[in-house]
C-alpha cells in the first residue's frame, strides 16, 4: 500500500521533533518506553494481566505467543498500550513505537473485532504507524550514522535497542547504505 504524497517526509518531522522534545539528538537512540512517559501514554504487559485473565495471558505467553504483540486500549479518549512482554526488547520496543504511533498520529478508535469474528484492519492506518514507529526508532540521520560507522545488524540493534528487522527496514527505506557511501565520497 502507498502512504499519501508527503506523508513520509511529515512521520520524519514528527519523529524529529518528539527528538527535540525528549532532549535527543537526531541520531540517539530512542527509549519507545521514556516516550510513552512523555506522552503520558501508560503502558501495560500482558503479565500484568494474569490475575484478571490468567487461561488467555497464559496461552499468549506460551502456544500464542506470536498471536498477540500490542494493542492500544481506550478508556474514554484516554489510550493505554497493552504489549506481549514474553517478546524480546527489541520487538517489544518495535511493538510499543507501532502503537504510539497510532496515538501521534491521532488514529481513531475502532472495533478490534467484526461481527464475523475476524479481526478489524485499517491498511491506510497500519502502514502510517509501521513508518512513523520505524522513524521513531531509527531515524533517518541514525540509520546513516550505522551505515557510516559500518556497523553489523546485530551491533547497531543492540546500540538502539531494538529488533535486526528493524535495522534492515530503516537501512533499506532511508538509503542509508548508499547516502553514507556518498558522504564518504565528498
Amino acid at each position: 500500500m502507498a502512504l499519501r504524497r508527503g506523508f513520509k517526509t511529515e512521520a520524519n518531522s514528527l519523529a524529529r521533533a518528539l527528538r527535540s522534545e525528549l532532549g535527543l539528538l537526531f541520531k540517539a537512540p530512542l527509549n519507545p518506553w521514556k516516550l510513552a512517559e512523555h506522552l503520558d501514554i501508560p503502558i501495560l504487559t500482558l503479565s500484568e494481566m494474569r490475575q484478571s485473565a490468567p487461561a488467555s495471558v497464559n496461552y499468549l505467553a506460551t502456544h500464542g505467543n506470536d498471536e498477540f504483540s500490542a494493542v492500544t486500549v481506550f478508556d474514554g479518549t484516554r489510550r493505554v498500550i497493552l504489549h506481549n512482554d514474553n517478546h524480546t526488547l527489541g520487538r517489544q520496543a518495535s511493538d510499543i513505537a507501532h502503537e504510539l504511533a497510532h496515538g501521534i498520529l491521532l488514529h481513531s478508535p475502532h472495533q478490534a473485532i467484526m461481527s464475523n469474528g475476524e479481526r478489524y484492519w485499517d491498511p491506510v492506518m497500519e502502514e502510517e504507524a509501521t513508518w512513523l514507529s520505524g522513524a521513531l526508532l531509527i531515524s533517518e540521520e541514525a540509520a546513516v550514522e550505522i551505515a557510516k560507522l559500518d556497523l553489523s545488524v546485530l551491533e547497531a540493534a543492540t546500540r538502539y535497542g531494538v529488533s535486526k528487522q528493524m535495522i534492515n527496514f530503516r537501512l533499506k527505506v532511508t538509503g542509508a547504505r548508499k547516502r553514507a557511501a556518498f558522504i564518504k565520497m565528498r
